[in-house]
């Protein structure tokens, strides 16, 4: 019977099985956090769905959810435009070709995720001083997703993170605070980087360039971005494009930890 074929499992069926998992695993990693989350499981139920209705044959329903599914493909790129120019930039990232990160992308088939090596503590505690002083800053976290692209228009550097370092960089007579700084792992890897800045009209006016140019960084990669207004001296936590809330410092540092592993 046709309907029992299934039954004749070979191991490129277990190879495809494992590929579909591991693209479904990062197109979730990718809009986790966001209002595409919800699509993005609205899409999956709609398959499920249309997968069932031929597997049971019934013919009417399957082809009317099959039509929308055709016909949808165009609509998805669209809406999911600024997740799939993440996916790709994480494929063609120069930093995927290291040990290092490349043991990073299947973290998830570990029991425990390994805690990071930057030093989110100094990050939040130069923050926190600058905050005081009301001296601006934008710090961008390096995660898997490649930041060469706007490395290029600053200075390359390779100094280990310090609160000390990070107050000096930003501190308003050093010839290094104009711009972005970029951190990867525990390391300062560029400082007077030039961002991307965000159209995105629903940011408040209240926010300026450095809070838009955090904005543009983390809607184009997967980058966490900490800004320091020079006028209120409120430090702002973006990532996805959105600014995320905290009601304490220490719930921010964790928060960075997490979105870190």
């Amino acid at each position: 019977m046709e309907f029992l074929n299934f039954l004749d499992f070979k191991i490129t069926d277990f190879i495809d099985i494992v590929l579909v998992a591991v693209l479904l695993y990062y197109i979730y990693k990718l809009v986790k956090g966001t209002v595409a989350i919800n699509i993005f499981i609205g899409i999956v139920i709609v398959w499920a769905l249309w997968k069932l209705t031929e597997l049971l044959q019934m013919k009417m329903i399957s082809s009317m959810v099959g039509g929308f599914m055709n016909i949808g493909l165009i609509a998805l790129i669209i809406v999911f435009q600024q997740e799939i120019r993440k996916f790709l930039l994480m494929i063609g990232s120069t930093n995927f070709a290291s040990k290092r990160n490349f043991i990073k992308h299947f973290k998830f088939l570990k029991q425990e995720a390994l805690p990071t090596d930057t030093d989110v503590n100094a990050i939040v505690g130069a923050c926190e001083k600058m905050g005081i002083s009301k001296t601006g800053a934008i710090l961008v976290i390096e995660k898997n997703n490649s930041l060469d692209f706007v490395k290029a228009t600053g200075d390359k550097m390779n100094i280990e993170i310090t609160q000390p370092i990070i107050e000096s960089i930003f501190y308003k007579n050093s010839p290094l605070h104009d711009g972005a700084a970029i951190i990867q792992d525990n390391y300062i890897t560029a400082t007077r980087v030039i961002l991307p800045v965000s159209n995105e009209r629903n940011i408040p006016l209240r926010f300026g360039l450095r809070h838009r140019a955090a904005v543009g960084i983390t809607e184009k990669t997967d980058a966490l971005c900490l800004v320091v207004s020079e006028e209120t001296g409120l430090i702002s936590y973006i990532k996805n494009g959105e600014f995320v809330l905290y009601k304490s410092l220490d719930e921010l540092t964790e928060m960075i930890k997490k979105d870190l592993t």
